[in-house]
C-alpha cells in the first residue's frame, strides 16, 4: 500500500498542535505577500489569493519536501508584469499553465539537479535585483488615477500614506522584540487596520483596487487564439516563468536540506510545481514557486511536516470564501510596508560585508545580475548570463593552469608529464609545450596528473603528433584514464595515437 501511496511518510513523528499553528501563520504572512504581488502585476487580488490555495496545496502534498511553502512568489509574478500590460490577464493564464508543462518535464528528465552549478554571486545577484523591483515597485502605491493619467499622491493623502507605512514598519520591526508567537506582519495590518477604521482615516484600500469576494476557483480554458503565434508570444514567458520558478524553489529545497539536515527530492519538487502551475491556469491563478520567506517563518515555528502547508492552503481557501469583505477594506498602506520589509528581508545584505573579500570577477557578475534584474525584469536571463559569465572565467582561471614537467631518462626518451586539465580552454597553452624540432626521436606524453576532457582536447593531442609524425619521430600517451581512453577510441576515425600501455599504473575511474 505504501508503494502505490507514497505521499507521506507515516513513519515521522507529527506535532499535530505545532503543525496547525504554523499553518495558520504562514497562511495570514501570506494573504498580504500575496495581495500585493498581484496588486503589484496589475492582476485581480483574487488571482493572487487562488495561487496562493492552489501552489500551496499542491506542493504541500506532492511536493518533494516537507516543510517547503509554495505560493504567488514574487519572483515569477514580476515576469509576467510586461505580458500582462500587452496582452491581458488570459494570456497570462495560458503562459502560466505552459510553464508547468516546462517544470513538470525538467522533473520527468531529472534535470534539478544542474541547480547546483549556480554559483554565489550569481544568486546574491538574483535575490539583490528581486528585492529592489520588490522595494521599486511599491513606489506606484503612492500615485493615484487623475482623467486617466498616473499621478504623486499630494497633500493630506499622501502624508497619511507615509504615516500609515512607517507605522507598519515600525511594528513589524519592533513587535518581535515582544513576541515572536505571532508574526510580526500580520500584527502590524491588524493594528493599521483597526487605527484606519478607529479613527475613520480615508485611505486608498484594497476595495479601490478591485473585490477579492469569490467562492472556489472556478475551471476557466484561457480565451486565446490557438495558433503557432500566439505559442510563439507566449513560450518565452512560460520559459522564464518556469526557469525562475525552478530556480528560487530548487535553491529554497537546498535550504531547507541545511535547516533540517534532511534530504528532499528536487525532481519530485518540479513536477509538483509543475502540476499546481497547470492547475493555476486553468482555475484563475497567477502562479508562483516555493517563497523564501514564509518557508522560514513555517520552519521557524517548528513545522517539519506537510500538515502545516495544508492547513495554510485551506485557511487561504476558507478567507476567500467567508472573508473577503473584511480583507477588502484592508489600507493598501499595510500591504506596502509589509512588502518594504518583505524587500528589506530578501535582500542579502551579507553580500556588502564580503564584497572586499570577493574576486573582482565574482563581483562583477553579483553587479551584474542584479543590473539585469532590475532594468530588465528577466530573472532567468540574468541568471543566465550570470552562469555563462562564471563558467567563463572558471575556464579561463582552469587554463592557465596546465603545465608541463619535463626531462630525458637515461634511454634518451623526453617525458612530459602534463598537470592540469586538457579542454577547450587550455589546448593553446598545452600545443606551446613541446618542442617538436629539438626533441629526440622518442617522446612520452604523461597524463597521469592531467586529463583528456572533450574534443577540443583529442584534437590537439592529435595535431601534436602529427607534428612529430612530419620530422619522423614518435608519440606515447601514457596514463590515461578510463574515460580518456573512451573518449579516444570514438575518436579513432579522426585521430591516430600510440597509447601506451602501463600494467603497473592502476586507472582511475570517475
Amino acid at each position: 500500500m505504501k508503494q502505490y501511496f507514497n505521499l507521506f511518510d507515516f513513519a515521522q513523528k507529527v506535532n499535530y498542535k505545532t503543525e496547525i499553528l504554523a499553518g495558520l501563520t504562514v497562511a495570514m504572512t501570506m494573504i498580504p505577500e500575496s495581495l500585493s504581488f498581484a496588486i503589484l502585476a496589475g492582476f485581480p487580488p483574487l488571482v493572487g489569493l487562488y495561487a496562493a490555495f492552489i501552489m500551496g496545496l499542491v506542493t504541500a502534498i506532492f511536493g518533494g519536501r516537507p516543510g517547503l511553502i509554495s505560493g504567488g512568489a514574487g519572483a515569477t509574478v514580476i515576469v509576467l508584469i510586461a505580458l500582462m500590460k500587452s496582452h491581458g490577464l488570459e494570456y497570462v493564464f495560458a503562459a502560466v499553465a505552459l510553464a508547468g508543462v516546462l517544470q513538470i518535464m525538467v522533473g520527468l528528465f531529472k534535470l534539478g539537479k544542474f541547480i547546483r552549478l549556480v554559483p554565489q554571486p550569481v544568486m546574491f545577484g538574483f535575490v539583490n535585483g528581486l528585492a529592489i523591483i520588490i522595494f521599486m515597485s511599491q513606489l506606484e502605491q503612492f500615485k493615484t488615477m487623475i482623467n486617466g493619467e498616473s499621478v504623486w499622491l499630494s497633500g493630506s493623502p499622501m502624508f497619511i500614506m507615509l504615516a500609515l507605512v512607517a507605522l507598519t514598519i515600525a511594528i513589524v520591526i519592533f513587535f518581535p522584540k515582544i513576541t515572536k508567537a505571532v508574526p510580526a506582519s500580520l500584527v502590524a495590518i491588524i493594528v493599521v487596520f483597526i487605527v484606519v477604521l478607529g479613527l475613520g482615516i480615508q485611505t486608498k484600500t484594497v476595495a479601490d483596487i478591485a473585490s477579492i469576494s469569490g467562492g472556489f476557483p472556478p475551471f476557466h480554458i484561457p480565451e486565446i487564439p490557438l495558433s503557432f503565434e500566439t505559442l510563439q508570444l507566449i513560450f518565452p514567458y512560460a520559459l522564464i516563468m518556469a526557469s525562475v520558478g525552478l530556480t528560487e524553489g530548487l535553491l529554497t529545497l537546498n535550504l531547507v536540506d541545511e535547516i533540517t539536515g534532511t534530504k528532499g527530492n528536487g525532481n519530485r519538487e518540479c513536477i509538483a510545481q509543475g502540476s499546481a502551475n497547470i492547475l493555476n491556469g486553468f482555475f484563475f491563478g497567477m502562479g508562483g514557486c516555493p517563497m523564501i520567506a514564509q518557508t522560514l517563518v513555517n520552519l521557524s515555528a517548528g513545522s517539519r511536516a506537510r500538515l502545516s502547508g495544508i492547513v495554510a492552503a485551506l485557511t487561504i481557501l476558507v478567507i476567500i470564501l467567508f472573508a473577503a469583505p473584511v480583507i477588502e477594506k484592508l489600507p493598501i498602506a499595510a500591504l506596502v510596508g509589509v512588502m518594504i520589509m518583505v524587500a528589506i528581508g530578501t535582500f542579502e545584505w551579507v553580500s556588502f560585508r564580503i564584497i572586499n573579500k570577493m574576486p573582482k570577477h565574482d563581483i562583477f557578475v553579483l553587479i551584474l545580475v542584479a543590473g539585469i534584474t532590475v532594468v530588465l525584469h528577466n530573472l532567468a536571463l540574468a541568471v543566465l548570463i550570470g552562469v555563462i559569465i562564471s563558467a567563463l572565467v572558471f575556464a579561463w582561471e582552469s587554463a592557465k593552469r596546465i603545465r608541463a614537467r619535463k626531462y630525458i631518462d637515461d634511454k634518451g626518451i623526453k617525458h612530459y608529464e602534463i598537470y592540469g586539465p586538457l579542454f577547450f580552454g587550455s589546448t593553446a597553452v598545452f600545443a606551446e609545450k613541446f618542442d617538436v624540432f629539438n626533441d629526440p626521436q622518442e617522446v612520452i606524453i604523461d597524463f597521469k596528473e592531467s586529463k583528456i576532457s572533450d574534443m577540443s582536447a583529442i584534437d590537439v593531442v592529435n595535431k601534436i603528433t602529427e607534428r612529430y609524425a612530419k620530422v619522423g619521430k614518435k608519440i606515447h600517451l601514457l596514463h590515461l584514464s578510463a574515460d580518456c581512453r573512451q573518449l579516444l577510441q570514438n575518436a579513432e576515425g579522426v585521430i591516430e595515437i600510440n597509447i601506451m600501455e602501463d600494467p603497473t599504473y592502476k586507472v582511475a575511474v570517475d
